[in-house]
């Protein structure tokens, strides 16, 4: 009985050491070494911070790609999801209202050939990318919108396809800061 209670304490206090002094002193310093030195990698452009690289923005102009939708208003300090079902009516709502609103710009599409994640929310409510399907489906509007020639808006999009890690983990994504930066580039 009594070796139960020293090895108990013992546990205890390694794992305090462990838990209360090293780990926090770990994350503290990692994020000096990390880009953006833990306060996020911004993206910038002739100088000025447009964004950030891993964390989603509103664009709902005609003449951009749309972000997927976020719970929380885009505000990194609040991320989380609505925490809402989806047979919750609130929820089916709110993505009814996202369908009409798409379908609304892009009178050509069925409500079927609508991706996903251009009506329905990421986890964190911050996700900065789109699948190629729903930046695939904005060409068209994009393209009238900036009088450009739709494959040429295409191929930016294929050009920015971000291919799953090393073949296989993940879903091919696009970055929509990214590709936003670079439509403006060939508008210019």
């Amino acid at each position: 009985m009594k070796s139960y209670i020293m090895q108990s304490i013992r546990l205890t206090l390694v794992l305090t050491v462990l838990l209360c002094v090293i780990y926090p002193v770990i994350i503290a310093f990692g994020g000096k070494f990390s880009k953006g030195n833990g306060g996020g990698e911004t993206v910038t452009v002739n100088g000025k911070v447009v964004g950030y690289a891993n964390i989603g923005q509103k664009f709902d102009g005609p003449r951009y790609f749309w972000s997927r939708p976020s719970a929380v208003g885009y505000n990194a300090a609040g991320s989380a999801g609505s925490n809402k079902g989806p047979s919750n009516p609130d929820y089916l709502k709110d993505v009814n209202s996202r369908i009409d609103t798409l379908l609304k710009y892009h009178p050509y599409l069925k409500r079927s050939d609508i991706p996903a994640d251009l009506v329905t929310a990421s986890g964190s409510g911050l996700d900065p990318d789109l699948s190629p399907a729903a930046a695939q489906i904005q060409v068209r509007r994009i393209a009238a919108n900036r009088k450009l020639d739709e494959k040429q808006v295409a191929q930016l999009v294929e050009s920015h396809i971000q291919k799953p890690l090393l073949g296989l983990f993940g879903p091919a994504t696009v970055n929509v800061l990214q590709l936003n930066i670079a439509l403006d580039q060939l508008s210019k």
